[in-house]
């Protein structure tokens, strides 16, 4: 996405580019098996915990860590925990910095989003359980609660 917005003195170029998405750290532990796989009816309560975390690495490079920590427990016992973080390299130059830390919260998650949530289903049906299809999460409204959280709190956006 490239546009120029023309200002006083000279046109500054907002460019956002996609330099590379990747997966940075991945676990799984199932520690109740293989008794809990000959236990015929067994209903787990899942939880999932989503995180989000985005630096900056150089001029106008940045980099957006998605975290997902999925658990599930059967009478306050954990059956597995699986915790993938993917990532991204993002180049977001001559945005204000409200837009900026938009996308950053918001746009490049979205994007992370796909590939989270295709390795957690993958990595919990590989432990030998049914998939776990994590749901859509819409990160623009976290963004926007986390920005009126800030408001209300007296903090900086």
């Amino acid at each position: 996405m490239t546009e120029q917005t023309v200002g006083d003195a000279a046109a500054v170029e907002q460019q956002f580019v996609i330099q590379k998405i990747y997966l940075k750290d991945v676990s799984f532990e199932s520690p109740q098996t293989p008794d809990i796989f000959v236990t015929s009816d067994w209903s787990p309560e899942v939880n999932v915990q989503v995180a989000n975390n985005a630096r900056q690495l150089g001029e106008g490079v940045f980099e957006t860590a998605l975290t997902i920590t999925a658990t599930a427990s059967v009478n306050n016992e954990t059956i597995y925990l699986a915790e993938v973080q993917y990532a991204g390299i993002f180049t977001v130059v001559g945005f204000e910095e409200a837009q900026t830390q938009q996308i950053l919260g918001a746009y490049c998650p979205n994007l992370i989003q796909p590939y989270i949530r295709e390795t957690v289903a993958d990595l919990v049906m590989k432990g030998g359980f049914p998939q776990l299809v994590l749901q859509a999460i819409n990160f623009d409204q976290l963004f926007a609660q986390h920005q009126q959280e800030r408001i209300d709190q007296g903090r900086p956006q």
